[in-house]
Parts: C-alpha cells; structure tokens; sequence
C-alpha cells in the first residue's frame, strides 16, 4: 500500500500548526509540493492504495481531529477519483475534522451546464451538490464556466477559483515575440481579455461553430491580417484538439507566422499533441494543473493564494462550516 507523504522540505503537520494541513491523494504531486512551498501550508500524511477487486482504500496518518484540512486532487479521469475523494472527505469527518475543503485544479464535468436534448443530465449541477454535500468549500482553477456564470450556479458552498491569467501572461512576455492573442470563440473571450491586458498586447476572438463531439469549424475573416504578430491561440481545455486545430490552420491559410497554443487545463486524449503540432503550430503549453509533458506554467502561487484566503475565511467562521 502507497503512502502520498510529506515531501523533503516539509516536517509534519502534526510538529507544526494544529489548525490546517493540507492531504494529496495520487497525482499532481509537482503541483502539491509547490504549492505546500508558495504558501506555507503543513502537508499531512495520506496512505491511498486499491483492494485487488478495484475497491480503494485509505487511511489518514496524520490525525485531522479538530483541524481544518483541505483534500488535493486534480479531477481529470474523474470516474477513477471521485470515490477514494469521497471517501477520504467523510473519513475526515468521522475523525473530527473541523471542515474539509477540496483544492481541485481542474474541475470536471461542466461542460453539460444545460441539457441540450430530452433526458440529459446536467452533469455540472449534479457534480456540484455531490461535492457540495460532502465538502465545506472548493477551490478551482479556471473552471468551465459558460451558460452557468458563476459558481454559486453549480455549488452552495463557498467556492473560489484561482486564475493561470498572470502566470500564462508571464510565460508569453518571456517566451513570444510580437504576441496577437486569439480565442477560437466567445468562451474563451474571458481569458483572451485578461491575458492580453495582462501582456499588453492586441487580441482578436473568433467564432466557432462546432457539428459533433470531434467536428469543429472557426470563421476567420479572408481579409485579416496579422502579419509581424505571433498568433498565441488561448482555451480553457484541450481534449481532441479540434478548435485549436482549426483555428491555427486558418490562420497558416493566411500568412501568418506558426502558432503557439496556450492552455490552462490538458486533457489530452491519443496523439492530439502530434496532430496539433502537424497543424501549423510551433508550440503547445499547459499550466500543471493537469500533470504533462506540455506543463510550462506553474499556477501554483495563484492556487495557494486562493487557498489561504479561502481557509482564513472558513476558520473566521468557526467549526460549524463542518459538514
């Protein structure tokens, strides 16, 4: 059985602070330690491992009675994680936990905000009062948010997103010259705003029209010109890649210098790397929310900064946020 310890660097929790630590279930451990770094906070010890029937098993080493902890995991493969998260947040509670918090940098199942056709699930409402239930905040990084505004739409605990815009800004200032930042469509024109602010420099948002789950056309004006810019195209996530594709082939249609493809959260089905690399692009950069080669920008002081906050709040509030 697999222990997710306290990283070199770090003494126990229990040697330091009794108020709040922090617990990693597997994965991202790049990103936890990081962030155990930008914000100070004390990391317990999680053992976490599978029964030979698939059934998960967990134990808390370090003693969260009467703390408030928070649990880490990135959601990316969610049906995998969700029941070990579960279970290791009731855990928390049976054992006098003060309140469990989840720090998920990637949040999923926010897509389906609305059902498009007769008996869907609105997956984004059901995940939310699921960690609503058994958590007593979130914090997140750039959720997909587009018909649902805001996340009170999706959860009734407190809830705060961390945002990569000045870290992928910063990346870009070092790493691009002459950058046009592009959006494939009004989603991303949230991002696309900030980031170019943040940079100083121009933007341009397109607009999509999508026919299936891998079918995806951008309308980029035959007229455009962008030359002397470097295009650097900008979305929330990337799975099969087909937006950031079409867009980057369109705009090589019309001259323009090869695109780097900016991402906050990878989820990268097979070869879509390669593929999108064939397509024009020069460079595909993620932030480490999600594990992967592609991880250039590190969000981890804008997650521990949202955690901080979050935490100085729920402990102004005292114990009864427990669930």
């Amino acid at each position: 059985m697999g222990l997710c310890p306290c990283q070199p660097g770090h003494h126990r929790a229990d040697t330091l602070s009794p108020q709040q630590i922090l617990y990693a279930l597997p994965g991202n451990d790049e990103l936890y330690n990081a962030m155990l770094s930008a914000g100070g906070f004390d990391g317990g010890l999680l053992e976490v491992s599978r029964f030979p029937d698939g059934e998960s098993y967990l134990r808390f080493e370090t003693n969260p009675e009467g703390k408030h902890i928070a649990l880490f995991a990135s959601l990316n493969d969610p049906d995998a994680k969700l029941v070990s998260l579960l279970l290791a947040a009731r855990t928390a509670r049976d054992l006098g936990a003060a309140s469990v918090g989840l720090i998920a940098p990637y949040m999923p199942y926010f897509r389906q905000d609305i059902a498009f056709r007769p008996g869907e699930s609105v997956s984004a409402r059901h995940i939310g009062a699921i960690l609503s239930d058994n958590f007593s905040w979130v914090v997140t990084v750039d959720p997909h948010l587009h018909r649902l505004t805001q996340m009170a739409d999706v959860f009734s605990i407190p809830a705060s997103v961390a945002s990569s815009t000045n870290a992928m800004a910063a990346w870009i200032i070092k790493n691009t010259e002459c950058p046009i930042i592009c959006g494939p469509d009004s989603e991303s024109e949230q991002w696309v705003s900030k980031i170019a602010g943040a940079c100083g420099a121009p933007y341009l948002v397109f607009q999509k029209t999508r026919y299936d789950a891998k079918s995806v056309e951008v309308a980029v004006a035959p007229d455009l010109d962008i030359s002397g810019y470097t295009p650097v195209i900008i979305d929330d996530i990337i799975s099969t890649g087909g937006t950031v594709m079409s867009l980057a082939k369109e705009l090589a249609r019309l001259g323009s210098r090869p695109a780097i493809c900016c991402v906050v959260h990878a989820l990268f089905s097979s070869d879509v790397e390669d593929r999108i690399l064939g397509a024009r692009v020069d460079r595909v950069i993620t932030t480490n929310s999600i594990s992967h080669r592609t991880n250039a920008v590190d969000i981890s002081e804008a997650l521990a900064e949202s955690t901080k906050a979050t935490f100085s709040t729920i402990a102004n509030m005292g114990t009864n946020i427990a669930k």
